[in-house]
């Protein structure tokens, strides 16, 4: 086999996660339709109620963004504030880590405005 090929990983696990490789490890943590959203909407403001950020979404239900919320903050990269007032109020924000992925994001973000040219839409969302 060629050094330069890429081999298959063997399968490491940490903290439940399974993984042969980054990419997969990362997709793990990061993968999915709501949880890049999620990150992206963090990363706008200090820190963000839920329904604020449930209004920034419009197709999310409220059950899908909890879970997705819940295992964003499981994995170290949302931190949930809970104060103890009447009525309570909870407020989400970015950890380190979860901030360490806005450039990632954003280069996302800027291949899918490439990719939405190249397929010639007539409507750029900037």
């Amino acid at each position: 086999m060629d050094e330069n090929q890429p081999r298959p990983c063997k399968i490491k696990e940490i903290s439940g996660k399974r993984y042969r490789c980054y990419f997969e490890l990362t997709l793990a943590v990061i993968g999915g339709k709501w949880k890049p959203i999620i990150l992206y909407h963090l990363s706008l403001a200090e820190a963000v109620r839920f329904g604020e950020l449930r209004r920034g979404m419009a197709d999310v239900t409220e059950r899908m963004l909890t879970r997705q919320l819940r295992e964003l903050e499981a994995d170290g990269l949302v931190h949930r504030e809970v104060y103890r007032e009447v009525p309570p109020r909870v407020e989400y924000s970015l950890t380190d880590m979860g901030r360490s992925l806005i450039p990632l994001l954003l280069q996302m973000r800027a291949w899918g405005v490439d990719y939405e040219k190249f397929l010639g839409a007539d409507v750029i969302f900037q």
